[in-house]
């Protein structure tokens, strides 16, 4: 009986190491998934947010046609069009407020109709 007793116990414990074991593998790939979504989640707030302040500060500019400069960002690079005529100067003040908004890589401007 006792070395029934024993085998019994010696089995219990090998089954838990072994579910314990699986359970660690398994549990670490969904971490991994999650944190990748997190960063694209990180991106995409911080894309949406330089787009909207950069939008803001474009509108609440004198002498700038804010509401028709159509403002895009991906991973920081902002792109600035329009379907209206900008002079060079209002092309070259919306590229300079662009640039100081946190987070802003890159700014394109090519889409500007300039007169």
């Amino acid at each position: 009986m006792k070395k029934f007793a024993i085998a019994a116990a010696t089995a219990t414990a090998l089954t838990l190491t072994m579910a314990n074991v699986a359970f660690a593998q398994t549990s670490q790939a969904p971490m991994v998934v999650a944190a990748g979504e997190v960063t694209k989640a990180k991106e995409a707030t911080s894309d949406t947010w330089i787009t909207t302040k950069v939008k803001s500060d474009l509108v609440t500019e004198k002498g700038i046609p804010g509401t028709d400069i159509k403002v895009e960002t991906n991973k920081g690079v902002v792109s600035l069009s329009s379907t209206v005529a900008v002079t060079e100067a209002q092309k070259t003040t919306a590229v300079n407020i662009t640039k100081k908004i946190k987070g802003v890589k890159a700014v394109s401007a090519d889409g500007l109709k300039a007169e």
